[in-house]
């Protein structure tokens, strides 16, 4: 029987450009990148240990992007994912794909990352499976580059083992809707992720995902994803379908610990939809009952509770309380040599810069440079002073 890729050998890198300066903005693609690794190093998803997904946002220079993935192909055995959302381009001399950074300049190849340069970290990584996921305009012209036009060129772009996913069409753009939270093509991943797939399968694996995604998007009338694969790799399942439930398995006892988590859970997500729907004070409410809970002993969603919280009070002008917020969030996961430290640490600082406490702010950074590197302080020695 088929069964998920080993976390313990698996690795992730999530890479979102929401910011710009020279291109349009686009806000939604942050809360997709990181609540996309939420959803991968979920147990009732995937269960991809912490410390294996990476995620990168707003990255400056092609390192940036590059070095975390060449990491993760250095350490992946079983499967290697890597995501980008941001703006797709392509460079004024050639029809190739190129992913942007937040100083690139539109049509100038040479500011942004060539697609070719994350294919050689891909073909040169170790993983029995490579999964790429593009929500990026022109992103078709990465499963066009994979799957090869030509022999010369398959010869060139081919990586073993490798299954990609694109947002469109590579002729056509990709669609970030206004006012809604995530983009459209990540928005649908996220609710199979989180839904799972009615009468489907024990587990999804990635061509019902494409199948189902081209389905929903469709019934939307928006851009259609593509796909690309070789060596049969659209057969692996990448997460737990949480719609099927076995009726016939009898139902242990309910803990309290698990009615704690099943509130968290859906306040979270209740939470989300009355942000979509602009009800900022309703959500506010329901995100506070969901802290209360976690406290009273809940698993699992505490540090997205503190981060939904924390910017929603940031946006409501709640300045100090979201600090205080980011504060508790940050002490929680200063050991935590992974994604949850590194934004924790740069939304701090944020909040810290914007309402003037700037030295704060440049300590803070300085720490999330230390837990990149692999040696975080501990929180008796973290500085936070007013």
């Amino acid at each position: 029987m088929a069964a998920l890729p080993d976390p313990a050998l698996s690795r992730a890198v999530l890479i979102g450009t929401a910011s710009y300066r020279h291109l349009p903005q686009l806000p939604a693609v942050e809360a997709g990148v990181v609540d996309l690794a939420a959803e991968l190093c979920d147990a009732t998803v995937w269960g991809l240990p912490v410390q294996h997904c990476a995620v990168v946002t707003d990255p400056l220079s092609p390192q940036a992007i590059l070095d975390p993935v060449y990491q993760a192909g250095d350490e992946a055995t079983d499967t290697l994912i890597v995501y980008f959302a941001g703006h797709g381009m392509r460079d004024t001399e050639s029809a190739d794909l190129y992913l942007a950074l937040g100083d690139t300049r539109e049509h100038l190849g040479y500011t942004a990352v060539a697609y070719q340069h994350l294919r050689a970290a891909l073909r040169a990584a170790r993983a029995r499976r490579k999964i790429v996921v593009l929500d990026c305009c022109f992103s078709g012209r990465a499963a066009r580059a994979l799957a090869g036009d030509g022999d010369l060129l398959a010869a060139q772009a081919a990586v073993d083992g490798a299954y990609v996913l694109t947002a469109s069409p590579r002729d056509r753009l990709a669609l970030a809707p206004d006012g809604e939270r995530y983009t459209a093509f990540t928005g649908e991943l996220l609710g199979i992720l989180r839904q799972g797939v009615q009468d489907g399968p024990e587990l999804i694996d990635l061509d019902m995902l494409y199948r189902v995604l081209e389905e929903r998007l469709r019934a939307k009338n928006r851009p259609l994803p593509q796909r690309s694969q070789e060596n049969g790799v659209g057969r692996l399942p990448l997460a737990r379908n949480k719609a099927r439930a076995d009726r016939h398995t009898p139902a242990g006892p309910v803990l309290a610990a698990d009615v704690h988590s099943a509130v968290v859970a859906t306040g979270l997500a209740l939470a989300r939809l009355l942000r979509t729907h602009g009800n900022a004070r309703d959500a506010l409410a329901v995100l506070r009952v969901a802290l209360q809970e976690q406290t009273n002993g809940a698993r699992g969603d505490l540090l997205a509770v503190q981060l939904e919280l924390s910017e929603l009070l940031a946006e409501t002008g709640q300045v100090k309380e979201a600090i205080e917020l980011l504060e508790q969030a940050f002490r929680q996961v200063h050991k935590v040599y992974g994604p949850e430290a590194v934004l924790v640490c740069r939304r701090l600082a944020d909040l810290l810069q914007e309402s003037g406490n700037h030295l704060q702010a440049c300590e803070v950074l300085k720490h999330a440079l230390d837990i990149a590197e692999g040696s975080g302080s501990s929180p008796e020695t973290f500085p936070i002073r007013r």
